[in-house]
């Protein structure tokens, strides 16, 4: 019999996917570094000024879409480079359990 304990399935985002930081994670300004961080348990990972105006624009409200579109118009980019980016980053903080889907927090 496998004792195992029952590994939740992968969260797969997509541009309707409404994102914001899991409840153990936290985006601060730290005033002693003077930068942002990202504080997740045990560890204080160091975004990117990209990687932080991302995750402002993460408030569970706006789509995946919509923050591509935010950032598309605030940096006249392509946007499917920015959303190939946007997808990526967010995806990888899922992965480690640091970010939610709003849409499916209620489900």
């Amino acid at each position: 019999m496998n004792t195992a304990p029952a590994s939740s399935p992968r969260l797969e985002l997509s541009e309707q996917s409404r994102p914001k930081l899991s409840r153990h994670a936290r985006l601060k300004f730290d005033k002693i570094r003077e930068q942002w961080v990202l504080l997740v348990p045990e560890r204080v990972l160091v975004p990117d000024e990209t990687a932080v105006e991302i995750l402002h624009l993460c408030d569970g409200e706006r789509s995946i879409a919509a923050v591509v579109d935010e950032l598309c118009r605030k940096y006249a980019a392509d946007r499917q480079l920015i959303r190939n980016d946007v997808i990526a980053l967010l995806q990888d903080l899922a992965d480690k359990g640091y970010l939610i889907d709003a849409g499916e927090e209620k489900a």
